[in-house]
């Protein structure tokens, strides 16, 4: 996956340090119901759309870019699904990020679902009763983008005794 320049810029002065940054999760359906995947380059396995915000950018406005550049689809996104920070992750070149997710439900308004970018080998719709295995990520997501209410996210411990 391309570096964005504004982490590449970080890097230049705090090395491989970890970072704590913002991330977005696109689940996109379509009017028949279905949901776009990507099948990624780095991992070979199908996943949700997803990426890093930009400064100044509102997480909405990522996942509505992500899925555009990631796949040739248009999409609006509709509510927050959840908010999760993930486990922190060491990439193959020594970098240690650790992210917040936001994910979003998002519809298609438009485009074609097509490769984009460099960062898939595949975009393809799917019938929810017909998906490829999806990871525990991409399974929790999914599940809580079907389901009605609130956006969910991991309960806080008890609270700290001062």
């Amino acid at each position: 996956m391309p570096i964005p320049d504004f982490i590449r810029e970080l890097r230049a002065s705090i090395g491989q340090r970890e970072l704590f940054l913002p991330g977005v999760t696109a689940i996109v359906f379509d009017d028949e119901g279905r949901i776009l995947l990507t099948r990624r380059v780095d991992t070979g396995r199908w996943a949700l759309v997803g990426g890093i915000g930009e400064p100044g950018e509102q997480p909405a406005e990522t996942a509505v870019r992500e899925v555009l550049e990631e796949t040739g689809v248009h999409a609006v996104a509709e509510r927050i699904v959840l908010v999760q920070t993930l486990r922190p992750v060491q990439y193959p070149n020594g970098d240690r990020c650790q992210y917040v997710d936001i994910s979003f439900l998002c519809r298609a308004v438009g485009g074609e679902a097509r490769v984009a970018d460099d960062e898939s080998l595949e975009v393809a719709w799917f019938a929810l009763d017909a998906l490829p295995e999806l990871d525990g990520f991409g399974r929790l997501r999914v599940k809580h983008a079907l389901a009605e209410g609130p956006p969910w996210f991991e309960p806080a411990g008890p609270p700290a005794v001062v």
